[in-house]
């Protein structure tokens, strides 16, 4: 899904296929000259110290990339964006292998970065995937509960 809001391009994907970070900041920033800032995170799948062999995400699709473009729109509100991608992949994926994409440009560093760290935390907390760990020795690891901190960490941004 792909947004132009006045001269902030927005793009959501959600797709099983590993994705390439310097790409997509690429195509974001390419040919732009206003830009001062571009800010990326990544995150990827950890073997949790050698007991996870894979995870497994799962989604509503249409769902996901709506909820995932809706809060896109609220960080535009929040701060002067000149851009933003989101990707986040779905299906089986391997320690060491990217999850989760995110990409900010705007003329200045602490608005991109504080952006970047609003879509993270929504992502972590309030975007619409399932997480189930498949262990090392064949068993299966059940679903992901979410973490305390990542809740702790998203309530900054209410209010």
């Amino acid at each position: 899904m792909t947004l132009a809001s006045g001269r902030c391009h927005v793009s959501v994907r959600v797709q099983a296929e590993p994705f390439e970070a310097s790409t997509e900041a690429r195509n974001l920033t390419q040919g732009r000259t206003d830009l001062g800032a571009i800010v990326t995170f990544t995150g990827l799948c950890r073997d949790e110290g050698g007991t996870l062999e894979a995870l497994e995400i799962e989604h509503y699709p249409g769902m996901a990339e709506a909820e995932i473009l809706s809060v896109a729109e609220e960080a535009q509100v929040r701060w002067p964006l000149e851009g933003i991608t989101i990707v986040h992949r779905f299906g089986r994926i391997l320690p060491g292998e990217p999850i989760v994409l995110v990409v900010t440009a705007s003329a200045h560093r602490t608005e991109a970065f504080e952006a970047a760290s609003f879509l993270m935390d929504y992502l972590k907390t309030r975007a619409p995937f399932w997480k189930r760990q498949h262990l090392a020795d064949h068993s299966d690891g059940g679903w992901v509960a979410a973490k305390h901190q990542d809740d702790a960490a998203a309530e900054k941004w209410k209010g």
